[in-house]
């Protein structure tokens, strides 16, 4: 039977309130995800992932402790980073802090490693954004040497060279991802190593990622892998109420928020509610509204795509700790049922769903 894989990605954002002017502590803002963790496992999502930043607007530098915390508190959900920022990190440690995550957790834990879309993380830990591209292939080599070896040989450019030493612990079954942004260099990296592949779909048409999909697919196989290890997620912005305009007004100021903070730095056109609105069209990549409509485009999304996971991103700019625990309830307890009834019937009848 088809079937995806839902769950829940964080950046643990830390903003101002705009209508108290207040902003939450880094202290509690990293309390509220493991709470948001919890709950996720308890309603029977599949997977909550933590991203790494290096900014004032973000508190999860190190997703990997975040993860821990949660582990003894659920019993099923996986763990993973959203992405860990491999480029900027000591391969090694990154391995041993998963490894021990993956222990934890009764084998639960996901590495997602990526470039990193912001590069606040380069110059903090002495890193040249001249070796952007170097940097995250040869560690993404060394990583794999790593998981794949207990006694790793190694000399590169980038770090110091490990002469035939062990790391451990040792863990089995480490899930290790890609995350992509939309360069089709990045998912044949993926491809070519046989790992699954994590696109960030947060603007235009997820439309547009078909190519890229069909290209990770060509690799995947011209590189004799097994398809039945081939694995694709996508994860975007969105939020879930009981009604549709109650979760697209509610929502509306955060998003406006986020994407003009990082607008302004990036020079992106200013963010309106038109720009809202047509993000949140079927064709858009925005998931925001009632159950039915939300549970409507992910589907929508995975005939596109032909996904196994997706992955709801919130809250992106200020939103109250309470409405983001209910957007996650909903999530789980009203969404995932209407797609998992859906991919059933479809797979019984042979019927559209869509």
């Amino acid at each position: 039977m088809a079937t995806i894989e839902l769950g829940i990605t964080t950046f643990a954002e830390v903003m101002e309130d705009p209508k108290t002017k207040t902003i939450i502590s880094y202290d509690e803002r990293i309390r509220q995800v493991v709470d948001e963790i919890k709950l996720a496992d308890e309603i029977g999502l599949d997977y909550f992932g933590v991203g790494e930043h290096h900014r004032k607007d973000f508190a999860a530098s190190a997703p990997h402790m975040i993860l821990a915390a949660a582990a003894p508190l659920t019993k099923r959900i996986k763990l993973g980073s959203a992405v860990t920022v491999l480029s900027s990190e000591d391969p090694v440690r990154v391995y041993q802090n998963f490894a021990t995550l993956n222990a934890l957790s009764s084998g639960r834990a996901e590495l997602m490693v990526g470039r990193g879309s912001f590069i606040e993380s380069f110059p903090l830990f002495g890193y040249s954004l001249r070796d952007y591209e170097t940097l995250f292939n040869e560690k993404l080599e060394l990583l794999l040497n790593i998981k794949n070896h207990e006694i790793v040989d190694y000399s590169g450019k980038h770090r110091p060279a490990i002469p035939k030493l062990g790391v451990y612990p040792r863990t089995k079954d480490l899930t290790v991802s890609v995350a992509v942004g939309g360069t089709p260099e990045s998912v044949i990296r993926a491809a070519k190593h046989g790992l699954p592949l994590f696109l960030a779909i947060i603007g235009g048409s997820p439309r547009m990622f078909k190519g890229l999909v069909d290209l990770y697919k060509k690799t995947y196989r011209e590189y004799g892998h097994d398809e039945n290890n081939m694995f694709i997620s996508v994860h975007s912005h969105g939020y879930i109420a009981e009604t549709y305009d109650e979760a697209f007004e509610t929502y509306y100021p955060s998003m406006e928020q986020a994407m003009n903070v990082i607008g302004k730095e990036r020079g992106w056109m200013k963010y309106t509610k038109q720009t809202y609105t047509h993000a949140n069209s079927m064709e858009g990549a925005l998931y925001v509204g009632d159950p039915e409509y939300v549970a409507k485009k992910i589907l929508y999304l995975k005939k596109i795509l032909g996904i196994n996971r997706f992955a709801l991103h919130v809250p992106v700019g200020h939103l109250d700790h309470d409405l983001v625990m209910k957007s996650i309830e909903l999530f789980g307890t009203k969404v995932k049922p209407i797609i998992d009834q859906a991919l059933f019937e479809d797979s019984t009848t042979n019927k559209n769903v869509i």
